[in-house]
């Protein structure tokens, strides 16, 4: 039997008196939990100032040629067009970015449960240690050392090993080689993520109750394994959920990192990721209703692929 309330079987008089019920609900309900909205009002609004104004109104300029000189004109699919059917390098880009958040999506958010899984397990002053070791590279310029590791002299420290031991007899131009720039620049990415995800993951270890352990032993978990299926993968969800997004965010926004280790842009483009585009448009170029549309079409991916990982791992445990 229909509901009274329900808008599909309410029309004229009874579809209006319906919303404003609804709208007497919602102010009812804002007003008996108004101090939680006022806590929250000074982030919402630089929330909605900063993140949210921002999205809109670069998916309002992608659809006009804007120089930042004259008055946004509106011109369409104009932009985009150019960018999917004319723009190689754009193409490249999204290739090499896609390449990028394929192995440093997946990889760093393994590594970072990995380590964060094997280091809750030992004492605590040896834990707090190795996780100090580990977020290190957050707080560090990180491109300094490698560009020392990968330097394309014979004084750097891999060509210099490499040379000692005969297996090569000229440096390796790590950082200028096209064909080494991608591996190089994928080692670098995977040891700086191990960072806000690491984090998230050794405190919710640190929250999960013991008593879940006993209570699964009685219930025939037998190994680790089981536990970690079973119970410590269940009990983290909000954490996997928090590092997934984290991971994607950081797979597909790479581009500073790269720029301080090989520059801008790198030799043959070969590590030219879609931010190292929009920078050049919007930095260099000034085209920003361009640089709109490499946003606008990176902010899709984005959350594209966040959705289909949260999706994925709404079914751990069920």
């Amino acid at each position: 039997m229909p509901r009274l309330n329900d808008p599909r079987y309410l029309s004229g008089p009874n579809r209006q008196a319906g919303r404003q019920t609804r709208l007497r609900r919602l102010a009812d309900t804002i007003r008996a939990n108004r101090s939680s909205y006022l806590f929250m009002a000074p982030f919402s609004v630089v929330f909605i100032i900063f993140t949210v104004l921002p999205v809109l109104m670069a998916i309002f300029y992608s659809f006009s040629y804007f120089n930042l000189l004259e008055a946004p004109r509106f011109i369409g699919w104009t932009n985009y067009r150019r960018l999917l059917l004319e723009d190689d390098v754009f193409i490249l880009a999204l290739t090499n970015t896609a390449l990028i958040a394929v192995v440093l999506g997946p990889a760093g958010y393994l590594l970072s449960f990995m380590f964060a899984w094997f280091i809750n397990e030992l004492p605590p002053k040896i834990r707090a240690f190795l996780t100090l070791l580990f977020y290190a590279p957050s707080l560090a310029n990180i491109y300094i050392i490698w560009q020392l590791f990968f330097s394309s002299d014979a004084y750097g420290i891999i060509n210099s090993y490499l040379i000692s031991l005969g297996a090569i007899f000229e440096p390796i131009r790590w950082l200028h080689d096209a064909r080494t720039l991608m591996p190089v620049v994928i080692i670098v990415l995977l040891w700086a993520s191990l960072s806000t995800s690491f984090l998230a993951f050794i405190a919710g270890l640190q929250t999960i109750d013991p008593a879940l352990f006993e209570a699964g032993a009685v219930d025939g978990v037998r190994n680790r394994w089981q536990e970690l299926w079973f119970i410590t993968l269940p009990t983290l969800r909000p954490q996997l959920m928090f590092s997934a997004i984290m991971s994607i965010t950081a797979s597909f926004a790479v581009g500073d990192t790269i720029t301080r280790l090989v520059g801008f842009p790198s030799p043959s483009y070969a590590v030219h990721t879609i931010m190292h585009h929009l920078q050049d448009y919007g930095y260099i170029r000034f085209d920003m209703g361009y640089a709109c549309a490499i946003a606008t079409i990176l902010f899709l991916l984005m959350v594209s692929v966040n959705e289909v990982v949260q999706m994925f791992l709404r079914r751990i445990g069920k």
